[in-house]
């Protein structure tokens, strides 16, 4: 890994010595909990791309088995605190040691119909629905789902607090920077494969001299103001 972690407490509220500050940083407490209910297929969940500009939502769903003593294990964080090349070397160890992982995609023109809240929602749904494992219970950053039968718990802050969450989290965000990477070169001007659809200095810059192209969220602004005022009613 690109930094070194020196471990302080592998139970609970872990912490970590990181430069010169202590860090508190993901545990297994959550999963606990309900492993020794009996209950082994624990999901975590979580989502990426709220608040991009262009692109989708994209959700993952990560199950570690009870019996997970994996070193990597205690490098993983809410995928935020991480760069590119960590993501993507825990993303790697994830899909191979998780008993199951999986991503759900909603459109950027799914959430320009539906908002997106629901959108958000459904590309976890869409997860948890691809899992090889149907899992007993969910650990949810931050929301509810109504929509879903299995029981769950959201958790406010879960991808700091849950190694579960925070390898979703990994998960769904190396899913959709790949993406945006991907469609770089069809909408050329843009730099997907740089800001991923996120409103950096160089993307609104792009906007104003371009306009919207066909991966751009017509629901969010300035990209409705500009539809607006291109094609006024």
């Amino acid at each position: 890994m690109a930094k070194t972690l020196t471990l302080v407490d592998k139970q609970s509220w872990s912490q970590i010595v990181w430069g010169n500050a202590m860090r508190l940083v993901p545990n297994l407490a959550e999963e606990r909990l309900q492993w020794l209910q009996g209950l082994d297929l624990v999901a975590g969940v979580d989502e990426v791309g709220r608040g991009p500009l262009a692109g989708p939502v994209v959700a993952a769903a990560v199950i570690l088995s009870p019996r997970s003593d994996f070193r990597w294990l205690f490098h993983v964080r809410d995928s935020k605190e991480l760069s590119p090349p960590e993501r993507e070397e825990l993303a790697t160890y994830i899909w191979r040691d998780a008993l199951a992982a999986a991503v759900g995609f909603v459109s950027h023109t799914s959430i320009d119909r539906i908002g997106i809240a629901e959108a958000t929602r459904q590309a976890m749904l869409r997860a948890i629905g691809e899992l090889h494992r149907r899992p007993q219970y969910l650990l949810i950053d931050a929301l509810s789902l109504r929509a879903c039968s299995l029981p769950h718990k959201g958790i406010i802050g879960g991808d700091a607090r849950c190694i579960s969450i925070a390898s979703a989290s990994i998960v769904a965000k190396v899913a959709r920077d790949r993406y945006m990477e991907s469609h770089d070169h069809r909408f050329s001007g843009y730099g997907f494969a740089r800001n991923k659809g996120y409103a950096t200095r160089q993307h609104l810059e792009a906007l104003r001299r371009l306009g919207p192209c066909d991966l751009h969220r017509r629901s969010f602004n300035p990209v409705r103001e500009m539809v607006a005022a291109r094609d006024p009613v």
